[in-house]
């Protein structure tokens, strides 16, 4: 069952994984950590960890005059959460559709087959 959690916008999630990466970080420390081809202001870093508090992902202390955000949700988590969301919405619940969407539609290298084979049949071992 799905937590109440609402989903993660775009940039919730790049500041997420910001964080995740961090440990634990001030707006400031997150700021500096965006990359060059993702710039945003220091203002809107802000936004994303305050949205990302009253949602549940974060959580914050303060520490003297400043806010530090650490997460509280794993990011395996809300990976998990996100693609049962887009299963149960794209596909009706079913995964089989979107693996074959992915297997033919963004194709896989030789080794990702191999490591496909290989969690089929540990899976099938089971």
């Amino acid at each position: 069952m799905a937590p109440d959690r609402s989903p993660l916008s775009r940039g919730e999630l790049d500041v997420a994984r910001l964080l995740w990466g961090l440990k634990s970080a001030t707006v400031r420390e997150v700021h500096a950590a965006l990359p060059d081809d993702r710039p945003l202001d220091f203002s809107t870093v802000q936004t994303y960890l305050r949205r990302l508090e009253a949602k549940g992902y974060v959580t914050s202390v303060l520490e003297g005059r400043t806010r530090v955000y650490r997460p509280r949700i794993r990011p395996k988590t809300v990976i998990r959460e996100t693609v049962d969301d887009l299963v149960e919405r794209l596909f009706g619940g079913e995964p089989l559709p979107l693996m074959r969407h992915l297997i033919e539609d963004r194709g896989l290298s030789d080794e990702e087959i191999a490591e496909l084979r290989q969690l089929l049949n540990e899976r099938e071992d089971s």
